[in-house]
């Protein structure tokens, strides 16, 4: 390996904690051309910081972030923090003259999305945003049909993500549960980067949205004896349409946390006159893909250990969640080496910007009850 990058985190939480893990198993890539290091932690709670402390290459461990970003040997900044705290930080990241793997969804609103991809354009910084499973063999399979036209006619496509931790009504509130910190979007902020990143990247732009939004729980125990008010959605169904090939196609986004039997469930499915694919993380092993006939017969192929960039990992072994984060926080650092060629890429700042002008138009649709169109 050779063209060591250095790695600071702003938020040693959950998110945090992957890219260390991540970081610290970098050698598992085969040749792969950048050597990635985590040298710097930022977070405010000392408990955070010090679980850090065990991982040799950290130098730098503060509760303040602009110590972090005055750091020379910092190259790239990851910042994962609630949504309010998306656009000065990611801000501060770029004028400090560091590249930015953001948090998705890339600011609390639209207004901050563009304002933080406007000064990504300015500073010449290579940024883009965060959004795992797309990443895995199986999603990879899918887009590489969808992309090679082997579905004939597109008739319709199904992408979402669906939690179920919320249908327990005794959970404790936390911020994604708060408009004020988590955004008027809700659950469309937290889960819908996922959703759109891979329709997205195959050009499939909504024109048009009709959003059914749902609040379930109104209030939830605020962890002091008392209850706090809940008012982000928790639930959302985007039916949107896009233009392709002179047709107008359905796409319906689906993005929830109270989907009974779901932990934590990634899927899409694609199909077309000549062929379809489908694909979920509850399966994480199976493909299925459909071929027109005289018989109607999907096919289930069994996935090994195949992502974007080979690891020493045998095939045949079937992979998770620590491995498409890998292979994401790869894809970053290959296409910010100018080295990612031909393999599907991170989140840009254009496709995490047009995700939040379908959310703010979802937010209108809801409201007046109609499809909102977009430009």
């Amino acid at each position: 390996m050779s063209n060591k990058v250095r790695i600071g985190i702003i938020g040693g939480g959950l998110m945090g904690r992957e890219v260390a893990s991540a970081l610290s198993r970098w050698f598992v890539l085969d040749n792969f051309p950048v050597q990635a290091e985590l040298f710097a932690v930022c977070d405010l709670a000392e408990k955070q910081r010090e679980w850090f402390r065990a991982i040799p290459t950290v130098k730098l461990l503060t509760a303040d972030h602009r110590e972090l970003l005055a750091s020379p040997e910092v190259d790239v900044v990851y910042v994962a923090v609630p949504h309010h705290l998306h656009e000065a930080l990611y801000l501060d990241v770029l004028k400090a003259g560091k590249d930015l793997l953001a948090e998705k969804p890339f600011g609390i609103d639209l207004s901050a999305a563009r304002s933080i991809a406007a000064a990504a354009k300015t500073s010449g910084r290579f940024v883009r945003c965060s959004s795992e499973f797309p990443f895995l063999p199986g999603p990879q399979q899918a887009y590489r049909i969808a992309r090679e036209g082997k579905l004939g006619k597109v008739l319709e496509i199904h992408s979402g993500f669906h939690h179920s931790s919320d249908l327990d009504p005794t959970k404790p509130a936390n911020w994604k549960r708060q408009v004020k910190t988590c955004g008027e979007i809700g659950v469309m902020g937290d889960l819908g980067m996922h959703a759109v990143h891979v329709p997205f990247r195959l050009g499939w732009n909504p024109k048009r949205v009709y959003a059914q939004l749902q609040k379930i729980y109104h209030e939830r125990p605020d962890g002091k004896g008392g209850m706090a008010a809940c008012d982000t959605w928790d639930n959302a169904t985007l039916h949107t349409e896009i233009d392709l090939d002179g047709a107008e196609v359905p796409v319906r986004f689906e993005m929830k946390r109270l989907a009974p039997g779901e932990t934590n469930t990634w899927f899409i499915e694609i199909l077309g006159t000549d062929g379809g694919v489908r694909y979920s993380t509850k399966e994480p092993k199976t493909l299925w893909t459909f071929q027109r006939g005289k018989k109607q017969n999907w096919s289930r192929t069994d996935l090994g250990f195949h992502g974007p960039f080979p690891t020493i990992t045998g095939g045949i072994f079937e992979p998770g969640f620590p491995d498409c984060f890998l292979q994401m926080w790869a894809a970053f650092l290959a296409e910010r080496a100018g080295k990612l060629e031909s393999r599907f890429g991170c989140v840009t700042p254009e496709e995490a910007v047009r995700s939040h002008e379908l959310f703010a138009a979802a937010l209108q649709s809801h409201r007046e009850k109609r499809a909102i169109g977009l430009d």
